[in-house]
């Protein structure tokens, strides 16, 4: 239903704050932009994201959607044009005086905008325009700004909006484009790649301009991301990695997010989910995820027609290990960077530490350990100076179960919906340790 009356800004902030928390793709800025004169803030290249960092400091962003009115009726989405919901708009004025207030509370860092389309992709994107225009050039503020790009708007405006936001992100919505037709029937791949595109040649060209000119103005600093959901449609793990992989290969991607399909709307055409969104499975492609982007494995490797799906019971890396026995064990005072990489327990910064150290001396289990190494996970697949650490038997179902073992509690906590959440800006923080630290702490140092 729409609502005519006039709403206060605190009102809309409420509603559209709201209809916001189902987009997950708030991304670190990966750029560096220092305070200058006249202006207010300044972008971190460290990243801003509306998360814990691991030093524990919260880094949020003001994260809103500037309606939820919509033109279209994707089956999933709380949004939806059919759906009979509180709707509200808010005038760019407001959004600007909202970042603006807020940023000089030391509330938030920076602004991730989205919307609902309001008439139309154009017409919607050009307001969102004027947002960042007034905010850039009336208001003087130089911190970091992340837009969605809809699908369907005019090349001009996406260009205009290039050169004002920091990162960019166009939602792929579902993996492939039988599931766009089952329930987004009104979009279709081919208009979402297209603003994916020009985004890429964007940067691509930019870069250039850069290098001739250093003053030039940037477009896209930050790059470019997008957004599935997963479980609203049938698609295998592998289907969803290989969508990635090609994402990454032919767009230029920075990431890539995978939000698991929270029941929100009552549909026919969308699953039933009786044991609640598949959190560890969102959790298994994301670590999936970081070993495309970071440890040189492609999705063919990880997954296979014979089995498509990743073990949820074991990170990805772990399942890859015990279904390719024939590479292991690995003598780490011999086997090459690359090879050191694909064992369990062993991260970017242990493996290049073993590199270093095995030229000026002997390594042993106990500084392989002070090292980063996880030995208890490592200890299957890796030999020191032609030892085990224990003897171990070379079988999947043997090592699978031990690894298993010491993973239940941590994937039981990941699966229960009630300890496992999204973040939003405006809840207490009163919440238990974030799911699967030694996971999420290990992909931040290195150590996958």
């Amino acid at each position: 239903m729409r609502i005519e009356e006039t709403m206060s800004i605190s009102e809309k902030l409420k509603i559209l704050s709201d209809a916001a928390k189902y987009d997950v793709a708030c991304t670190s800025s990966g750029v560096q932009r220092k305070g200058v004169k006249g202006a207010i803030g300044n972008t971190a290249a460290a990243g801003i994201c509306h998360s814990f960092a691991a030093d524990g400091r919260c880094i949020s962003l003001l994260k809103i959607l500037m309606t939820n009115e919509c033109v279209f009726d994707c089956k999933y989405c709380v949004n939806r044009a059919s759906r009979d919901t509180k709707r509200a708009t808010f005038t760019p004025a407001e959004i600007c005086t909202l970042t603006m207030e807020f940023y000089k509370r030391n509330y938030i860092e920076g602004l991730f905008l989205s919307s609902g389309v309001l008439k139309n992709p154009t017409y919607t994107m050009e307001l969102m325009y004027q947002i960042l225009y007034q905010l850039r050039t009336v208001h003087g503020f130089n911190g970091y700004i992340h837009v969605k790009g809809i699908p369907g708007a005019a090349a001009e405006v996406i260009q205009r909006i290039g050169f004002l936001a920091d990162r960019m992100s166009v939602n792929l919505e579902l993996p492939t484009s039988e599931g766009m037709r089952r329930l987004t029937p009104q979009k279709s791949r081919k208009t979402i790649l297209k603003p994916m595109r020009q985004i890429q040649l964007g940067i691509r060209e930019n870069k250039n301009e850069l290098m001739m000119r250093a003053h030039a103005p940037s477009f896209v600093p930050a790059g470019q991301s997008t957004q599935m959901i997963i479980g609203a449609t049938p698609e295998s793990d592998l289907q969803i990695v290989s969508v990635a992989e090609a994402l990454y290969d032919q767009y230029d991607l920075k990431r890539v997010f995978y939000s698991a399909y929270i029941p929100t709307v009552q549909d026919a055409a969308l699953p039933a989910l009786p044991g609640g969104p598949p959190l560890l499975r969102e959790h298994r492609l994301y670590q999936a995820d970081w070993l495309l982007r970071y440890y040189g494995f492609r999705a063919q490797e990880l997954l296979s027609e014979d089995r498509p799906n990743f073990n949820i019971f074991l990170d990805p890396k772990c399942d890859w290990a015990v279904r390719h026995l024939e590479y292991f064990p690995v003598e780490v005072t011999r086997a090459d960077y690359k090879t050191l990489l694909r064992v369990p327990g062993l991260g970017v910064k242990s493996a290049q530490r073993i590199v270093r150290a095995r030229r000026m001396g002997k390594l042993d289990f106990p500084v392989l350990k002070k090292m980063g190494v996880v030995l208890k996970r490592a200890q299957y697949f890796i030999t020191c100076n032609g030892r085990m650490l224990y003897p171990v038997r070379l079988e999947e179902n043997y090592i699978t179960g031990q690894l298993i073992h010491s993973e239940q509690k941590k994937n039981w906590d990941i699966s229960h919906t009630e300890t496992y959440r999204q973040l939003s800006l405006f809840d207490d923080w009163k919440i238990t340790a974030a799911p699967a630290a030694e996971d999420g702490m290990m992909a931040l140092t290195g150590q996958l």
